[in-house]
């Protein structure tokens, strides 16, 4: 007679969960398309095709459709099959961003080398910005800037706001890269620097520095444009600490 397997046997196995489903459906269109067998602009099969080909139901379908489209990589509209997107910078570093707010959590000195990466990054980006800018594009900095002002009472606006403007001088040096890069940089650091702008004067202190930015560029000097970007991206960190002390000292 055949002994049977006691419980003991599974002891550490973990339950198929049916929502591990979509991600292996995930996975599969995501080699199609890698594989160029869906290029952009072409429709991906019907969902009861998928379904088909898959052996899964309607939710695992769905789910790995929504995932594609928060990557970036395919477009879904109601009563029509889902259309590859083309690759773009913004639509590459959504792929990362999950895994790039999970380092972040998780590994604290993580934290400073992003910064670090980030000071880097827009000091050089403020330089291109300063040497290109146009007239139009420093009287488009110059209503970012107003409407920061004007968001200077609530936080989740100012931080909008706040994003907006380097954004601004991002897409000034005409380089998509460097506007997705930017914009990922500072969505990261906002889930870790929202509180620091609660504290009595930071708006003021991060609006001065912007008017500085923005003073240097209209300028066209690179240079001034770089300092008071790094002043910013410095003295400023320090400061908001301070202010964030019990007592603000």
């Amino acid at each position: 007679m055949m002994a049977q397997a006691s419980s003991t046997d599974l002891a550490g196995t973990e339950p198929i969960a049916r929502r591990k489903l979509g991600r292996e459906v995930l996975e599969r269109l995501l080699g199609r398309i890698r594989n160029g067998d869906w290029p952009p602009g072409a429709e991906l099969p019907s969902e009861r095709e998928l379904m088909s080909a898959y052996g899964v139901g309607r939710p695992a379908i769905r789910e790995a459709l929504q995932s594609l489209e928060r990557m970036g990589l395919v477009a879904i509209a109601h009563g029509a099959r889902a259309r590859v997107l083309a690759p773009t910078a913004d639509s590459i570093l959504r792929q990362v961003d999950e895994a790039a707010r999970l380092v972040l959590e998780t590994s604290p000195g993580t934290l400073e080398h992003l910064k670090q990466a980030r000071l880097m990054f827009e000091v050089s980006m403020v330089r291109i910005a300063a040497e290109s800018a146009t007239q139009a594009d420093v009287e488009r900095l110059q209503r970012a800037l107003q409407a920061h002002r004007a968001a200077s009472r609530e936080l989740p606006a100012f931080l909008t706001k706040d994003m907006e403007f380097h954004r601004t001088i991002a897409e000034m040096t005409g380089n998509p890269i460097f506007v997705a890069i930017s914009q990922s940089m500072f969505e990261w650091l906002a889930r870790f620097h929202a509180e620091l702008v609660r504290a009595p004067g930071a708006e003021k202190l991060t609006l001065a520095e912007h008017a500085r930015i923005l003073q240097a560029i209209a300028k066209r000097d690179p240079d001034a444009a770089a300092r008071a970007m790094t002043v910013h991206l410095t003295r400023a960190n320090k400061l908001y600490a301070a202010l964030v002390k019990p007592g603000g000292k």
